[in-house]
């Protein structure tokens, strides 16, 4: 039996539960390398999680023969570099969300790719959560009639970390992430949207820092429309007086309202009247039925539903909506 051997550069708090301990889990997967610039944490992550070999230089790991696919689990500012050295090197990738700082570099991440005939996966991972494959269903099935529009809400309060502005996280620093918090998470809803109801053709909108404590945006709105004639709209604010996270989809026959983020029940509601609400959990390692996707697409056993392509459209909708922005903040 074939086993696809990964090598992990960023070996972070996002693979601790959520990703890593996948790959040793997965069918026909193995976890046989990890990096990190800082050699001792590189070593206690692989002590920790069993795996045979640590690194800290990026370059390492890529070129040592037992990898056979990387994950990139590293801020966006180095999501090109490493995409492309794997590339060169004959590598799989598979690259944390969002795919990229820019579009334009999404585009040289595909190219590079494509030159080496190497995959490229983008770790959206929701496209494999049984949770949100019930929505997909459910829309497929054309329970919901044909779907008018959507509209997402996200709200948080300030949190106090972002008081110190010596040590701010790099989720709100651009040159590292690309944005904010906006970046950060929106970018699983509109990729799940793209998902569900096809792409995005067309966005308008605003960004600001309402509370100037960060150099990214913390406040964003937005209108957009989807290829098939869609609308959609969108409000994501982080200085809020309390966390709220809801995104509706309404079909002339009905609508479905559903949470990004945690285990909320999924709300129906039929034109008839009648209501239903569904739950499904979560696994522990939210990635992992996602990566057994890319896994299977890399044993030629099926096709993983999030490529490069696809997470460059979610990066192109944050361009447009951060235009202004961006150009105003320089």
């Amino acid at each position: 039996m074939e086993i696809i051997k990964w090598g992990i550069i960023g070996c972070g708090n996002v693979t601790e539960v959520k990703s890593g301990p996948a790959f040793q889990k997965a069918p026909n997967s193995a976890l046989v390398a990890v990096m990190r610039r800082d050699a001792a944490k590189a070593e206690d992550y692989a002590k920790r999680h069993n795996v045979p070999k640590w690194y800290s230089k990026a370059e390492d790991l890529i070129n040592d023969p037992e990898v056979d696919a990387v994950y990139i689990a590293t801020p966006p500012s180095s999501h090109k570099e490493y995409t492309i050295l794997c590339a060169k090197a004959g590598k799989p990738v598979y690259v944390e969300k969002p795919m990229a700082l820019t579009f334009e570099e999404c585009n040289e991440m595909i190219s590079v790719c494509k030159e080496h005939n190497v995959p490229l996966f983008v770790a959206y991972y929701r496209r494999g959560l049984p949770r949100f494959l019930k929505i997909k269903e459910i829309i497929d099935q054309g329970k919901l009639g044909t779907i008018r529009h959507v509209n997402c809400v996200l709200y948080h309060p300030f949190e106090k970390r972002y008081d110190d502005e010596i040590n701010l996280p790099w989720t709100v620093l651009p040159h590292i992430s690309g944005g904010g918090i906006f970046v950060d998470l929106a970018c699983h809803t509109l990729d799940f949207l793209d998902f569900v109801l096809g792409p995005i053709k067309s966005v308008r909108g605003h960004a600001s820092s309402q509370l100037m404590a960060y150099p990214a945006e913390d406040a964003v709105s937005m209108s957009f429309l989807f290829e098939n004639g869609i609308h959609g709209s969108g409000i994501w604010n982080f200085a809020s007086f309390e966390r709220y996270d809801n995104t509706e989809i309404v079909g002339d026959k009905g609508k479905i309202s559903f949470s990004t983020f945690g285990n909320d029940p999924l709300h129906i509601q039929y034109v008839n009247g009648e209501k239903e609400t569904i739950t499904i959990e979560n696994p522990l390692h939210i990635q992992q039925p996602f990566i057994e996707t890319v896994i299977a697409d890399l044993l030629g056993n099926g096709t993983s539903p999030s490529k490069g392509t696809s997470g460059a459209r979610t990066t192109w909708v944050i361009d447009q909506v951060l235009k202004d922005f961006r150009e105003a903040s320089k």
